[in-house]
C-alpha cells in the first residue's frame, strides 16, 4: 500500500510541458512535414502536372476567367521553362529539351511569352513549316480554309464589366480536333493578316476569343513583313515588350498542355436564357 501511495504521489508531481516547449515540438513536426511535402510537391509540379488559373478572357468560351486548369508538364518534354514558379529564368541551366515531342495542332498550350516572360495560354494552330493566314475572319492553313461551322449567337456580360456583349460562336476543326471560337462583328484588326510561314523550332498560337487575344496574328511581336510575308523569328519587338504580341513562340518556351478544367469560380452571365456549358472537370 505504501508503494502504491508513493507512485501516485510521484505521478502527481510530474510537470506538464510549458507553452514554449509545446510550440517547439509543434514547429519541429511542421518542419518535418514540410521537409517531405515540399520536395514531393516540386517534383510532381515540375515533372507531372501543375495547376494554372486563367487570368483573362483570351480563350473564351473554352476557358473562362478563374478556371483552374490541370497542365500536363510531360506532354512536350522538359527544359528550363518546365520548372515550377518560372525558376528556369533564374537558374543557369543548359539549353535544349529532353524527352521532346512535337505538339499537335489544336492543343491548348501553356508557355512563356517570348518577349515578357509572362505565362500565357493559347491554342496551337501552326507547326514549323505551316502557312497560316486569316482572310475575312476565315482561318487558312497551308492555303486551305479550316473547316468552320456556325453554331449560335450569344449575349453575355464580360468579366469585370456591366455592359452586355454579343459574340458569334463558330466551331473550327483541324484533323480530329475541334473547338469553339468567339467572334464579334467582322472588321476587327485581327480578321485579315499577313501570310505567316512558321520558322523551324517555333509554333503559331491563337486565342479562341478572336477579338480579345493579342496572339501570333499581330505584327508587333514579329520581324517585319517582306512583301506581305512573315517567316523570320528572333527580332526585337516593334513596340515596348509589355505591349508586344507573342509572335512566333519558340518550342523551348512550351511549359505543357492544358488538359482539364478542374474547377471554376466563374459565374455564368449569358443572357436570353442561353444554357451555360459545363465548367467543372471539363476536358479540353
Amino acid at each position: 500500500m505504501a508503494t502504491d501511495g508513493n507512485t501516485a504521489e510521484q505521478d502527481e508531481t510530474v510537470e506538464s510541458p510549458s507553452l514554449g516547449a509545446k510550440l517547439k515540438q509543434e514547429l519541429r513536426e511542421w518542419a518535418s512535414t514540410l521537409a517531405v511535402f515540399v520536395p514531393v510537391f516540386l517534383l510532381f509540379s515540375g515533372l507531372a502536372y501543375e495547376q494554372r488559373v486563367i487570368p483573362s478572357e483570351s480563350m473564351v468560351p473554352t476557358l473562362q476567367v478563374t478556371d483552374r486548369v490541370a497542365v500536363a508538364k510531360f506532354a512536350y518534354g522538359y527544359d528550363r521553362y518546365s520548372l515550377p514558379f518560372s525558376m528556369g529564368r533564374y537558374i543557369p541551366l543548359p539549353e535544349g529539351r529532353i524527352f521532346a515531342s512535337t505538339p499537335t495542332r489544336g492543343d491548348v498550350v501553356v508557355f512563356e511569352h517570348p518577349h515578357t516572360g509572362r505565362v500565357m495560354i493559347k491554342r496551337l494552330i501552326g507547326l514549323p513549316g505551316d502557312q497560316v493566314q486569316l482572310i475575312g475572319e476565315q482561318l487558312f492553313l497551308n492555303g486551305e480554309p479550316v473547316e468552320t461551322e456556325y453554331l449560335r449567337t450569344v449575349r453575355f456580360v464580360p468579366h469585370n464589366d456591366v455592359a452586355i456583349g454579343t459574340s458569334h460562336e463558330w466551331r473550327e476543326t483541324i484533323g480530329d480536333k475541334s473547338w469553339i471560337t468567339h467572334r464579334q462583328e467582322k472588321g476587327g484588326r485581327g480578321d485579315n493578316t499577313d501570310l505567316f510561314i512558321v520558322p523551324e523550332g517555333h509554333v503559331f498560337m491563337m486565342g479562341d476569343n478572336r477579338d480579345n487575344s493579342l496572339d501570333s496574328r499581330f505584327p508587333s511581336g514579329h520581324c517585319p513583313a517582306i512583301d506581305g510575308v512573315i517567316d523570320q523569328a528572333g527580332c526585337q519587338p516593334r513596340v515596348p515588350a509589355n505591349l508586344a504580341s507573342i509572335g512566333f513562340v519558340p518550342m523551348d518556351h512550351l511549359i505543357g498542355r492544358a488538359e482539364t478544367v478542374l474547377v471554376s469560380f466563374h459565374k455564368c452571365k449569358l443572357q436570353d436564357e442561353e444554357p451555360c456549358r459545363k465548367r467543372v472537370w471539363k476536358g479540353l
